[in-house]
C-alpha cells in the first residue's frame, strides 16, 4: 500500500491477522477470503515479511507497518504485546517510522489505549461501516452508533490518528444514510477514511440472504453513484481518502466472489464521475472549436475520465479536446481554454 505526502511517499507494510479476537459474525464478513490467509503469522513470519518489503521500498520514504483483518485491539493484551514486540527493533533501527492498527469501536477503551502508547503506534482505524442504528442492526455489527463516537473521541484524546472505515449498500443503506455517515466521520475528526463497496462472498450469512432474495447488492453504477455521495463531502473537508473498494487477489475474485459491485479501477470510475460533474458546464458553452484543459498533473487521468469517458463526453462538444498537467493549476480544479 502507497500514498504520496508531499514530496515524500508513504508506504505502509500490511499484516494480516484474519478473524482474530473478533467474537461477532458480520454478515458480510469472511476475513479468511478477504484477506487471503487462513491463519495469523507468527513472529518469524512478520519479521520476514517486513524485511521482505523493506528490501524493496526506497530508504528515504516514510513507512509503517499496519496490523489488519481482525480485531487487534481484542486480542489478549499479552498478544497484542507480542506482535507489537516484533515490530519494535525495526522502529528502533530506523527503517519504520510507525505502526498503524485496524479494530472495532468496541474494543477500545483507556486500558488499550494506555498499552498501545507505549509503543510508536500513530494512527488506530475503526471500522464503524455506518452511522445508522438500523444499518448497523441488520448487518449484525454487534456495536452501536454511540460506541463508534465515543471511541473516536477517546482516540483522538488520547493523541492517535483516527481513521474510521465505511461500507456502502449494506443491508438498509441507502444514499442518505451513506452521506450522513461521511458527514459523521468528518465531524468526528478522522484524518482518513476508506470505503468498501458491500460485496457477497461465499460463505456468509449475506449470501444467504442474496440467494434467498431477502438481500440485493448494488449494481456497479448504483455503487459508483452512492460511492461519490460519500466522496463529495470528504472532497470539502480535511479527511484523506486512502483506499475505495477492496483490493482483491486473484483467487478472491475467481473462486469466492458471488455478487455485488466488484471493479478493479472502482475508485477510477468514482473519481472519473466526480470529474464528470466538474467538466460537464463546459457542454453548455457557445464556443466549439477546440478546447485545452490543464490540471494539476495528479489529476490528469481521473479528468480524462476511466477509458476516456470525460474527453468522448466533451469530444462530442468540440473539434479538438487535450488535457495537459501544470503544477501550477491547484489539486481538484482545471482551467480551460480555447485554441485554433
Amino acid at each position: 500500500m502507497v500514498t504520496t505526502a508531499g514530496q515524500r511517499k508513504h508506504f505502509t507494510i500490511p499484516v494480516f491477522i484474519p478473524g482474530e479476537a473478533c467474537p461477532f459474525q458480520c454478515i458480510f464478513c469472511d476475513q479468511r477470503l478477504i484477506s487471503g490467509k487462513c491463519r495469523a503469522p507468527d513472529e518469524i513470519e512478520i519479521r520476514e515479511l517486513i524485511g521482505k518489503y523493506l528490501s524493496t521500498l526506497p530508504s528515504e520514504a516514510t513507512i509503517e507497518v499496519g496490523f489488519f483483518g481482525g480485531t487487534f485491539t481484542g486480542l489478549a493484551p499479552e498478544k497484542q504485546q507480542k506482535y507489537l514486540d516484533t515490530v519494535l527493533p525495526f522502529f528502533s533501527a530506523g527503517k519504520i517510522d510507525s505502526i498503524r492498527i485496524s479494530t472495532r469501536p468496541d474494543y477500545i477503551d483507556e486500558a488499550i489505549l494506555s498499552l498501545l502508547a507505549g509503543y510508536p503506534v500513530k494512527t488506530i482505524e475503526l471500522g464503524v461501516q455506518s452511522f445508522d442504528p438500523e444499518v448497523l442492526i441488520l448487518s449484525g455489527r454487534g456495536h452501536t452508533v454511540e460506541d463508534s463516537i465515543q471511541a473516536s473521541g477517546m482516540i483522538l484524546k488520547a493523541g492517535f490518528a483516527l481513521g474510521l472505515q465505511m461500507m456502502v449498500g449494506l443491508p438498509g443503506d441507502s444514499p442518505e444514510k451513506v452521506r450522513k455517515t461521511a458527514m459523521e466521520i468528518v465531524r468526528l475528526g478522522a484524518a482518513e477514511t476508506r470505503i468498501y463497496p458491500v460485496l457477497v462472498i461465499k460463505g456468509t450469512e449475506l449470501e444467504e440472504q442474496f440467494l434467498s432474495g431477502k438481500y440485493q447488492p448494488l449494481t456497479l453504477i448504483e455503487a459508483v453513484q452512492w460511492t461519490k455521495t460519500a466522496m463529495e463531502v470528504f472532497e470539502d473537508s480535511p479527511v484523506k481518502v486512502i483506499r475505495i473498494g477492496l483490493h482483491h487477489s486473484e483467487l478472491f475474485m475467481k473462486q469466492d466472489f458471488v455478487a455485488g459491485p466488484a471493479h478493479r479501477s472502482f475508485r477510477e470510475l468514482v473519481m472519473t464521475e466526480i470529474w464528470n460533474d466538474r467538466l460537464f458546464p463546459l457542454t453548455q458553452e457557445q464556443e466549439r472549436e477546440n478546447i485545452r484543459i490543464l490540471v494539476h498533473p495528479a489529476d490528469v487521468n481521473n479528468a480524462v475520465g476511466y477509458q476516456g469517458k470525460n474527453r468522448k463526453m466533451l469530444e462530442k462538444y468540440y473539434k479538438k479536446v487535450k488535457f495537459s498537467g501544470l503544477n501550477e493549476i491547484p489539486v481538484k480544479t482545471f482551467y480551460a481554454d480555447h485554441y485554433r
